[in-house]
């Protein structure tokens, strides 16, 4: 028979409470505390057995010794065997007690006291889980150009092997206005990092590479400034592993016969010699007009993290540069099942992009002596009589360009804001009879058929810089909201201009600008209304800079080229 059962910190049955309002112990629970309780009873029997005090005339007798001996052993037996009854109903209770003590520790009570533990472990799994199933997908297919924005995530070997997270890549634009350097830095995930307090390096000097057609030699040497500043800001245990580029736009694409192979072949001779960057002769090359809008878009739709949404929600590209204008914006897949063919030698229409894990088809055009400079050449020679309505009235002289020189003299009643659109609109060639496609901008060329990707155009380049300069847009912001009409407007109070009083009505503009900021001016309007198609007052965007987090960064096409190059490196 067990004497004495201990359960520390347990409760009874029903969960009732002591009077000090904390759980009842059961504490070491005697028997005899029991069998004290269940004698009380026999006591009060007992007591009731004795006579009533009194002078009552019944009287009760005694019991004898032996009677009372008799039921004494009675009652002790029929006590024991009760005694043995309660003490296995109290066993076997307090068994099934132990059973349910332990079932609540192991379900409610073990979770409780752990309950640090299992947070600590659930917490990252859940966030790793999470995580993971935001990350897209890597794309399975090829891009253009090669490996372009893969994801956006990348390793090349010379990232590992420098022990670094950065890497640096640095493009030369040699365009026809002038030559710029652009360096920038990423991370591991392609991402801009800041070089110093910007997010890039951008120094620009003129004249061009063009400008030295009949010294190639000193074409290289002009980009001697250029480079020292470049290599300054790139660390020296990484210069020998960042590529430098340099792409050559329209300006040396329009030169005659070999002259521009000659330049290159001394700029790649130049970098070999002079420059501690890696540089490969593929690196030195005039990229085709398709190149550059694809770049560009690519380089605008980055920094405004539109890659790796829909199509309908990037934007239009129009890129406006000395000797070709670029238009570039995302279509449909059917509208690029439409895309006319082209003759044998000429780009497509349509390049096929992957870019963060999204298919793009992007109509790209680069029409090439319709960039701002080009342009000149081109309403010079549309105009048949020995004045030109487009030039300042009171200036006489000429215009060089590509190795061509055109006489440009103004008309002798002065600037004519009509007579000049419609020299501008005949150098377009906007009603050109070649056009056998459903639309056509001027030229012949395909429009791309319109669409979501085109209806939030930016423009950039020259459009920013003539906007400026004529005094309707703040040159000090990166951005402008215009429209085509406000480009009429400046043209007319230009062309309204006498070349005297040029200088002070616009200090902005360059001595050698100046004959021509009327033609400038109604080449752009003409350009975008009668040549692209846009409506007078659709809103646009003038861009300079495109905000990257808390920087300003160039919206150029190096970018995108410095995209490229980082990915393919090794």
């Amino acid at each position: 028979m067990v004497n004495s059962i201990v359960l520390r910190g347990g409760r009874t049955d029903d969960g009732e409470r002591g009077k000090s309002g904390t759980p009842k112990d059961y504490g070491t629970w005697s028997l005899k505390n029991a069998k004290k309780e269940e004698l009380e009873p026999l006591q009060e029997t007992s007591q009731s057995l004795k006579a009533p005090p009194g002078n009552g005339q019944i009287r009760y007798r005694s019991p004898s010794s032996a009677e009372l001996e008799g039921q004494s052993h009675l009652h002790i037996d029929h006590h024991h065997h009760q005694d043995q009854d309660q003490d296995r109903d109290l066993d076997h209770q307090l068994e099934k007690m132990l059973k349910r003590t332990r079932q609540q520790e192991s379900f409610s009570d073990k979770i409780h006291r752990y309950r640090g533990v299992i947070l600590i472990v659930s917490i990252p799994l859940l966030l790793i889980s999470f995580v993971l199933f935001l990350m897209p997908r890597s794309p399975s297919s090829d891009i253009f150009p090669q490996d372009l924005l893969r994801n956006r995530r990348t390793t090349p070997n010379h990232r590992a092997s420098s022990g670094s997270s950065k890497s640096y890549a640095v493009i030369f634009d040699a365009g026809s206005s002038g030559s710029r350097v652009h360096v920038y830095c990423f991370d591991a995930n392609l991402n801009l990092v800041p070089i110093g307090k910007d997010l890039e390096l951008f120094v620009q000097k003129k004249p061009g590479l063009s400008a030295y057609a009949s010294d190639p030699h000193q074409a290289a040497d002009s980009l001697q400034s250029l480079l020292e500043q470049a290599e300054n800001v790139v660390p020296q245990e990484l210069r020998g592993k960042t590529p430098v580029r340099v792409g050559a736009t329209a300006g040396l694409r329009q030169l005659e016969g070999d002259t521009s192979d000659r330049i290159l072949q001394e700029v790649r001779d130049f970098l070999q010699e002079k420059s501690a960057l890696k540089s490969k002769p593929d690196w030195v090359t005039v990229l085709d007009g398709t190149q550059e809008g694809a770049f560009q878009w690519v380089t605008i739709n980055y920094l405004l993290g539109n890659l790796g949404k829909k199509y309908s929600n990037t934007v239009g590209v129009v890129d406006l540069g000395g000797g070709s204008v670029q238009m570039a914006y995302a279509i449909s897949e059917k509208d690029a099942a439409k895309a006319p063919k082209l003759s044998d030698g000429e780009d497509t229409y349509v390049k096929e992009l992957f870019l963060k894990g999204t298919k793009y088809y992007l109509y790209v055009h680069s029409y090439l002596r319709y960039g701002l400079l080009a342009a000149r050449a081109e309403i010079l020679k549309a105009v048949e009589s020995s004045g030109n309505p487009c030039l300042l009235a009171g200036y006489h002289g000429s215009y060089k360009y590509a190795g061509a020189v055109y006489d440009a003299s103004a008309s002798s009643s002065g600037s004519n804001m009509d007579k000049c659109r419609r020299a501008a609109f005949k150098a377009l060639k906007v009603n050109e009879s070649t056009c056998t496609h459903m639309k056509c901008t001027f030229g012949g060329i395909w429009n791309g058929g319109g669409g979501d990707g085109q209806k939030n155009l930016f423009v950039a380049s020259f459009f920013f810089d003539r906007a400026a300069e004529a005094g309707f847009v703040n040159h000090n912001l990166p951005v402008a909201k215009v429209r085509p009409v406000d480009f009429e407007e400046a043209a007319k109070r230009a062309c309204e201009t006498k070349l005297d009083d040029a200088k002070t009505t616009y200090p902005r503009v360059e001595e050698g600008n100046l004959p021509y900021i009327c033609m400038d001016l109604v080449y752009q309007f003409t350009l975008l209304v009668d040549g692209f198609g846009l409506d007078p007052w659709q809103e646009i965007t003038l861009v300079k800079q495109v905000k990257y987090g808390n920087s300003l960064v160039e919206a150029a096409w190096p970018l995108g080229s410095a995209i490229e190059v980082a990915s393919a490196s090794t």
